[in-house]
């Protein structure tokens, strides 16, 4: 089965393109150049061009035609419209690759499934997610385009620290400074292993019963934010200081990590994943996040240029411990 991947190096779709790889698709990577970070691994057949330059992705692609084509790098409704018109006729399967914080924001109840509507009121990138999908949807219900929609949640590899602040707040841990966790630490978030997301994805490719439809990938695995940053900490062998500051405060003083807080994760999510099972029986999430943990600070330490500490993100995160640290610390 001949499966086009555009864009190969990113978190998520690198795993995907192995797993497809592994599993004997034919593969081909559409990508404006590679990554050292995450290499395409051996027999993957990769095609330069700028996927927002039709003309040159059009000569890159010649006359070709395949099965699938995922595409990880359509984010507006005219990223969309530009892969439909360049791939109808020319696949059998479009995978549009959108985002769980597409759902109702916050969730009216849970679990999440399929059905939950799709509101975000909070963050820019979701309300384009959920208008490109309108225009799949569009396009497969007047003229049979065949789509399907792929949500991923919160998904990471060992380069990705999935804490706010990223790098920097293990850094903060590692030399007992305390850092920021969004509101109480109490609600309820899911953190999803690429590796796990991808079983999950290829399972999907070339399955006829998916075109039309949408599905979620995400771990069975369910934790407090208080629970990520202690597995964090352990995984760095330290304990962690811990402030809690209201998801809004974050947002007042970095709109633009708040609108990721306030349009994603300063909201309790759980997943039901029962309809991605119906077609991919074998799928289920294997790596806990307490192993993921270990996994990226053995990469990070493994090279200390990748231990760099944002100056930026280290001056907000003291001033928001200053303005919010309780008084007995």
């Amino acid at each position: 089965m001949k499966a086009l991947f555009i864009g190969g190096s990113g978190v998520i779709s690198s795993a995907c393109v192995r797993r497809a790889a592994d599993d004997g698709f034919d593969v081909t990577v559409l990508n404006r150049g590679r990554s050292t970070t995450r290499p395409l691994p051996a027999g993957v057949r990769e095609l330069r061009a700028d996927v927002r330059d039709l003309p040159a992705v059009r000569d890159a692609l010649a006359e070709e035609t395949f099965d699938v084509v995922a595409d990880f790098l359509a984010f507006t409704p005219a990223h969309v419209r530009a892969a439909v018109e360049t791939f109808a006729g020319r696949t059998g399967q479009y995978v549009f690759i959108s985002s769980a914080s597409a759902y109702q924001t916050p969730p009216a109840r849970l679990p999440i499934t399929e059905s939950t509507p799709l509101r975000n009121p909070f963050w820019g990138y979701s309300r384009n997610k959920i208008a490109a999908e309108d225009v799949l949807v569009g396009e497969y219900r007047e003229d049979g385009f065949p789509a399907t929609i792929v949500r991923p949640s919160h998904t990471y590899d060992a380069t990705m620290v999935p804490l706010p602040g990223g790098w920097t707040t293990v850094e903060r841990m590692r030399r007992g400074a305390e850092v920021v966790v969004p509101g109480d630490g109490t609600s309820l978030w899911v953190l999803t292993h690429n590796s796990d997301f991808a079983a999950g994805f290829t399972g999907l490719l070339g399955a006829t019963s998916a075109i039309g439809e949408a599905f979620h990938i995400t771990s069975h695995e369910v934790l407090t934010w208080n629970q990520i940053y202690t597995l964090m900490a352990e995984a760095a062998g330290v304990e962690p200081r811990l402030v809690h500051v209201a998801s809004e405060a974050i947002a007042a003083a970095d709109p633009e990590l708040g609108a990721s807080l306030l349009g994603d994760k300063a909201h309790s999510v759980i997943f039901d994943n029962a309809k991605v099972r119906r077609l991919v029986p074998d799928f289920s999430a294997k790596v806990p996040f307490a192993r993921g943990a270990r996994e990226i600070v053995d990469w990070y330490d493994a090279d200390p240029a990748r231990r760099a500490v944002d100056e930026d993100t280290d001056r907000l995160l003291d001033a928001l411990v200053a303005a919010y640290r309780p008084r007995s610390l």
